[in-house]
Order: C-alpha cells, then sequence, then structure tokens
C-alpha cells in the first residue's frame, strides 16, 4: 500500500471524490462520513469503481468520537496517517442579522474549532515520523465576503488564519500544511445554504426577496461546476514535492479574491448589492459581470 491519508467527512462533495481519487491513485485511504448511510454510499462506489478504502463514520464536531477514531487510525496506520485532508464543514447563508446565535456557532464549531481538532489529533504522530501533510479544504469566501455569506466567510476566515499560523509553526519539523480553497460547485453544501435561505427573513422583505433569488440561482445545477477540480488540487498537494501554501479552484475564486484586494470598498460593496439584488434588480452589465467573475447570476 501507498502512505496513509484521513480524508474527513468523504461521503459527500470534494472529500468524497478526493478520497475515491487518492485510493484510485495507491494512497492507504482513510474515510471518514458524517452519516452511515453516506459511508455506505462511499463504499458501495469504492466497490463499483474497483479501488480499495477504510470507511468509517464520525461526527467531527464530536470531541470524543474524534479521539477514538483517530486512535484506532494510529493502530491501522503503524502510528498514525501520513497525510490529512481536513474537508469536514457546513454552510448557511442569511444576513448577519437574520443569522441566530445557534446557526453561528454552529458554523464555527464545523468549521474552525473540528478542523483545528482533527489537525491537533494527527500532528504528534507527523512530528514523530519527521514529516507529513495537512490539506484542508476552505473556500474563497475565506478571502472575498459576500452578502449573506458574513457568518460563513467569518469562519472560512478563522480557520484560514489558523492554518496560516500552522504552516509556520509545523515546517521545522517537515509537515506542509495546505489550504485549497474552491467557488461555488455543485456539493452539499450548497444545498444546506439553499435550505437555509428557505425561511422569509424575520428582518426585511428585501432580505427575503434576495434569499428566494439566491436559492434559485444556487439551484441551477448546471451552471455550477463539480467537485472534481477541487478533489485534483488536493491529489496534486499530497503528491507535490513542495506544494504551494494555498490552491485557488475556479475563475469565481480566483476573480473574488483579487477583487476584494483590489478594488476599493466603493466599487467592491456597490457591485457585491447589485448582483445579489440589495440595490434592486441587477443590470444588464452588472448580470455580465458576474458571468465573467463566473458567479452564477442571482
Amino acid at each position: 500500500m501507498g502512505r496513509s491519508v484521513v480524508v474527513t467527512d468523504a461521503d459527500h462533495g470534494i472529500g468524497e471524490e478526493a478520497a475515491l481519487r487518492l485510493a484510485g491513485a495507491g494512497f492507504e485511504v482513510v474515510a471518514t462520513g458524517s452519516t452511515g448511510a453516506g459511508v455506505e454510499r462511499l463504499r458501495a462506489r469504492a466497490r463499483d469503481g474497483g479501488v480499495r478504502l477504510r470507511a468509517v463514520e464520525l461526527d467531527v464536531t464530536e470531541p470524543g468520537a474524534c479521539e477514538e477514531v483517530l486512535g484506532d487510525v494510529r493502530r491501522w496506520t503503524d502510528g498514525g496517517p501520513w497525510a490529512l485532508v481536513n474537508h469536514g464543514a457546513v454552510a448557511a447563508a442569511r444576513a448577519v442579522e437574520d443569522t441566530s446565535e445557534e446557526q453561528a456557532r454552529r458554523l464555527m464549531e464545523a468549521n474552525v474549532f473540528a478542523q483545528a481538532r482533527i489537525a491537533r489529533l494527527v500532528l504528534p504522530a507527523m512530528r514523530r515520523a519527521g514529516g507529513g501533510r495537512i490539506v484542508t479544504v476552505s473556500s474563497a469566501a475565506a478571502r472575498a465576503v459576500l452578502p449573506l455569506l458574513g457568518w460563513y466567510s467569518a469562519s472560512r476566515a478563522a480557520a484560514a488564519v489558523l492554518h496560516h499560523a500552522m504552516r509556520v509553526e509545523a515546517a521545522p519539523f517537515g509537515v506542509r500544511v495546505v489550504l485549497v480553497e474552491h467557488g461555488f460547485h455543485t456539493t452539499g453544501l450548497v444545498d444546506q445554504a439553499v435550505r437555509t435561505l428557505a425561511e422569509p427573513s424575520a428582518v426585511s422583505p428585501r432580505f427575503s426577496d434576495c434569499y428566494r433569488a439566491v436559492a434559485a440561482a444556487l439551484g441551477d445545477r448546471p451552471r455550477l461546476v463539480g467537485p472534481e477540480r477541487a478533489a485534483a488540487a488536493v491529489h496534486r498537494a499530497l503528491v507535490a514535492d513542495r506544494p504551494r501554501a494555498r490552491y485557488r479552484v475556479g475563475r469565481d475564486a480566483r476573480v473574488e479574491a483579487e477583487l476584494d484586494a483590489c478594488a476599493p470598498f466603493v466599487v467592491g460593496d456597490a457591485v457585491k448589492r447589485a448582483l445579489l439584488g440589495l440595490s434592486g434588480p441587477p443590470s444588464r452589465a452588472e448580470r455580465l459581470l458576474a458571468r465573467l467573475c463566473g458567479l452564477p447570476e442571482f
């Protein structure tokens, strides 16, 4: 068998595609899934594809379960995995004012604390081995803020900052820490975001109108790319001798980050309000801009 790698939340989206791709490339894959049904579906896809992997159920937001499963992984991999693909995350899309504290805490728990917890559990073995790799699947939302995604962006940005610090701290021990930041694509996270938009706003009818428009745009699956390109970036990050610190996947991920970094706030904010309909229906020019940026047309 090849080098061992743990892929979390591998029962959907980028994690699922990455787990199958890595198993097909010869890695010894331990894939965790958040539901029993998802784990069984992953096992079936692996059998149908003629690849071998070990799939187990794990809720990454449960500290005790994480310690138990990672303890099993250490036994299965002769001390600990060579690599971790940190894919576990949740999504929600509502205005900041319209987001409950419970929803906000759920985002922070899954997207920040759970990812840090899993990394903390695998790092000791990597240090002892003198090397390893942690690849975290993140989002362009960590660097480019869109209306209605404030809390989601906050959770992704917090995780990105932690992983930047971890990258510097782990480097002297031979451990490479990498971020893969993707744009809009067809995964379970998009479905979660659409579900959170279903309830009308308790704040303003304008927000309710935006929720309906954004949900319709995100539900237009043919306009969104699949998870395969991001899974390929994860694979590249694991096989590269000197992986980049950050891989951006998708034109929208690259353009959004540059827009936030380079455009004055007065310009960027106006474009975002127009694209999401917060300033009324977007003009033809604004729709063209969305298309050029690779964004769904809201």
